[in-house]
């Protein structure tokens, strides 16, 4: 019996020497390099999803800003091409373009360089050449569109009844890696196939100990408005009250979720947007156009939900933060002109939402895609990280395209380089959003300052000075008490603009903006 006992206690030592051994074999997960995966979509407005006060179904976003952190303050460049460049600079953008030279390095680069396995899925449209095309800046392996904008069912269709809107000759450039591809599968549809990309990349990815690097750019929504029918099918009639009543709807449940400040005003009808009630054009034509936007952002959830169960399937979702942003507020434009002829929906038509439906988009923000008052440049940002960020936590803090450079230099524990492939490389100008995710406070930029088609705009503090090319005058807002810019100050506080107009014409002779074409000879009094 006593034999018995001591082989008893000898076998369960030996159960702890080799579960000792074990653990200490493991790599402690609290200095672990995490992967990181960088998600982007196109054209979308600051109220769209659902955790941002929207009637989308975004089911899988809402439940990552429920796992995560919301910002309430992020900024984007107002534009696709200035937001890609600042997102993988670090940079604000130079002129003249291109906007990526071998004097910048990218977030490729520089996680490559740390040891990381980098690919990018989706929109690049930042060049093709051998100093701009993303597998020669630093990302192994790519795929999609290298363009602007495409056909979702087939990026390389072409209907010669419609010119406008696709440019050119309706091809666009799509590739795998520099291969170009033509011919699609009669099932294919961007999201989808983006998608499906950036999954086999985690598959193989996870099968390494080595870190990723994913990026994740999505088309949707930005036009045309092209969707599944089954995804439209959900939005029949939802938006028959019209845009008005929708942008008031998305207030008030901004108010109740904290996202907005009840003593904001919300800003009257947007100049460009129709009267709903006096809208010239068909009503099931005008309610058709938000069913195919609100079934783009539906159907990037699903495929966004897709990827969050890849995570949990391959064993990499604890060890994985995930970034999700839009590259700028919604696009009020109408190349061509609106037409009724062309039914949203089918890959056969061309059409885009219109200023109309771009205002309540935005809520509660003034304007949309290009211009610097807050609908322009305010974009939602979600921060998911197990137990590193804390759930359902909102910020206030300000922050910019440009911090989320040194953000994933911080998490990659490594350095931004002086130099890069022999160029001596511009020093970055973003601020690690770290000690965000964190909970902590983080030190503000002084300034923060924006240009596009003589739309200007310089943030210091709670101030924001922004000039609208329409009206040719500078406005100042106090954006603690006024981020919806209803009450400008300009004339109560002379001083304050003449200072910080000064900032923004030294920044603009830094970056080369001062000596654009569009520029010259039409400088904001």
């Amino acid at each position: 019996m006593i034999s018995n006992l001591l082989r008893c206690i000898s076998y369960a030592f030996i159960c702890l020497i080799i579960t000792a051994v074990a653990q200490a074999a493991e790599p402690d997960k609290s200095t672990q390099r995490p992967n990181i995966i960088l998600i982007m979509c196109d054209d979308m407005g600051w109220s769209d999803l659902g955790c941002y006060g929207g009637e989308v179904q975004t089911p899988n976003l809402d439940q990552m800003a429920r796992e995560g952190l919301r910002f309430t303050q992020f900024y984007n460049n107002a534009v696709c091409w200035t937001t890609r460049a600042s997102l993988v600079t670090g940079l604000y953008p130079r002129y003249p373009r291109p906007l990526l030279t071998k004097n910048m390095v990218t977030l490729g680069e520089v996680m490559q360089q740390a040891g990381y396995q980098t690919a990018l899925s989706g929109k690049w449209h930042l060049g093709r050449t051998d100093t701009t095309h993303p597998v020669y800046r630093g990302f192994e392996d790519y795929y999609g569109l290298l363009d602007g904008c495409c056909n979702f069912f087939d990026p390389y269709y072409q209907d010669p009844k419609y010119k406008w809107g696709i440019t050119g000759d309706g091809h666009r450039f799509f590739a795998k890696n520099t291969t170009r591809i033509t011919e699609f599968p009669d099932d294919f549809y961007t999201t989808d196939a983006f998608t499906d990309h950036a999954i086999e990349q985690i598959k193989g990815y996870a099968k390494s100990d080595q870190p990723f690097f994913l990026h994740l750019c999505y088309t949707a929504p930005h036009y045309p408005l092209h969707a599944k029918p089954q995804d439209i099918a959900k939005y029949k009639g939802r938006y028959a009250a019209g845009w008005e009543a929708l942008r008031d709807e998305r207030y008030q449940r901004q108010l109740k979720m904290g996202l907005v400040d009840p003593q904001w005003k919300l800003p009257a009808r947007d100049p460009e947007s129709a009267d709903w009630e006096k809208d010239k054009y068909p009503r099931d034509w005008q309610q058709r156009r938000m069913e195919v936007y609100a079934a783009m952002i539906d159907c990037m959830d699903q495929n966004i939900g897709r990827l969050m169960a890849t995570l949990k399937e391959t064993g990499v979702d604890d060890n994985t933060i995930v970034l999700f942003l839009s590259d700028n507020g919604p696009d009020a434009s109408e190349p061509g002109g609106a037409n009724p002829k062309q039914q949203p929906g089918p890959k056969e038509y061309y059409t885009t939402c219109g200023p109309s439906w771009a205002f309540p988009q935005n809520t509660p923000f003034r304007r949309f895609k290009t211009w610097m008052h807050e609908g322009g440049i305010s974009t939602p940002l979600i921060v998911r990280w197990p137990g590193h960020v804390t759930p359902n936590s909102l910020t206030k803090q300000p922050a910019h395209i440009i911090d989320v450079m040194p953000t994933c230099i911080e998490l990659a524990q490594t350095n931004y380089p002086e130099k890069f492939d022999g160029h001596k490389i511009i020093p970055v100008e973003g601020k690690s959003m770290l000690p965000v995710f964190q909970g902590e406070t983080r030190e503000p930029h002084a300034s923060l300052f924006w240009e596009l088609r003589n739309n200007q705009a310089v943030r210091q503090g709670k101030w924001k000075l922004v000039a609208d090319r329409t009206i040719n005058r500078w406005e100042l807002y106090d954006l603690e008490q006024d981020r919806t810019e209803t009450n400008d100050l300009a004339a109560h506080y002379p001083e304050r603009v003449t200072k910080m107009k000064a900032a923004w014409q030294k920044w603009a002779e830094k970056t080369g903006v001062a000596n654009e074409k569009h520029q010259r000879g039409k400088q904001i009094p």
